[in-house]
């Protein structure tokens, strides 16, 4: 049997063969949110890490973040999105029911006709998104799927609430997923804690009508000393296991790129895990806040653009509102 038989008879993988970014024009630095708050630029910074973030303007809508980005990964991957038989969607931001925050991004990326769908994961739903894509392209359901994560977190969160109004940021992080020989994308290892899903949550609906004109407590709520036992006693075991799954050990990686949630979080997850000092660990939380389901895509694309990882096994950790957490092993591009 000839070589190109045996390479017939392979299972189609997926890998990520782009990725993208855009963040928002706005730069918005520890003193602005010290003008509606009883804090101080050098707590903030001692408490989380966080020296700046973005706000989107008001035409930096989330589906304009998000195709910009979603065209930074085309052309990082070659590929016209007329070949993107999937876009996905993955946010926490979007206020409306219909038409879906990704049939909108689809709207602006010229000659896609796909299917386009949301995913409401919070901050592990970049994560999330990527293994159905996975699971896509992988069984030849489609060729390419682009993979979306964007947020507009001013839009939800009190500006006067001392527990959250610093932590977040605006953006939009995006991936090009298509069909690879080899594995370059492994399944996941993901779960909850429902029990505890109130700890991050937003306690009233978006209602509008005659009842109820305006949600008395609409803004995101944290609990913060909760997430982040949880955060540093749990989901290390869950990024363990997405390793074990892919068959590789922390001395295979070249980086690692968790949500960006605090820079104090993110360094205790580094030390749980024990990881060598040759594994780029992603920091972006420091100049762009939390941006939840865009932080990780966010995150890899500056650990790619600082050169030396393209090619090379990188261990993705998403978590957040639910309690849920997603682990995954990828290969960057």
């Amino acid at each position: 049997m000839s070589q190109y038989a045996h390479a017939a008879e392979r299972p189609r993988q997926a890998r990520i063969a782009g990725v993208g970014g855009y963040r928002p024009r706005r730069v918005v630095g520890n003193e602005e949110i010290c003008r509606r708050l009883d804090s101080t630029d050098q707590w903030i910074r001692r408490r989380t890490g966080i020296e700046s973030r973005r706000f989107a303007e008001p035409d930096e809508t989330l589906e304009v973040m998000a195709s910009a980005a979603v065209d930074k990964a085309l052309a990082g991957a070659g590929v016209e999105p007329s070949r993107i038989g999937v876009v996905i969607a993955a946010t926490m931001t979007y206020l409306y029911q219909a038409p879906p925050l990704a049939a909108r991004i689809g709207a602006l990326l010229d000659g896609f006709h796909g299917a386009a769908f949301d995913v409401s994961g919070a901050c592990a739903g970049f994560c999330q998104a990527l293994e159905v894509a996975r699971t896509l392209v992988s069984t030849g359901s489609v060729e390419y799927v682009a993979v979306v994560g964007a947020e507009r977190m001013s839009d939800i969160v009190d500006p006067a609430d001392r527990s959250t109004a610093f932590l977040f940021g605006d953006g939009a992080g995006a991936v090009v997923v298509g069909p690879s020989q080899e594995a370059g994308i492994f399944p996941p290892n993901w779960g909850s804690e429902p029990a505890e899903a109130d700890a991050i949550a937003q306690p009233d609906a978006w209602l509008c009508g005659p009842e109820r004109p305006e949600a008395a407590d609409r803004f995101l709520r944290m609990e913060g000393q909760e997430v982040f036992k949880w955060v540093t006693s749990s989901v290390p075991r869950g990024a363990a296991g997405a390793l074990e799954r892919a068959g590789l050990t922390v001395r295979d990686l070249a980086a690692f790129v968790p949500h960006q949630a605090n820079l104090r979080i993110i360094d205790s997850l580094a030390a749980s895990l024990a990881l060598p000092d040759h594994v780029r660990v992603a920091r972006d939380v420091v100049e762009s806040g939390n941006t939840s389901a865009a932080s990780i895509p966010l995150a890899m694309e500056s650990v790619v653009a600082q050169g030396d990882v393209s090619g090379r096994p990188a261990l993705l950790l998403g978590f957040g509102s639910g309690l849920g957490h997603c682990a995954q092993a990828v290969v960057l591009p």
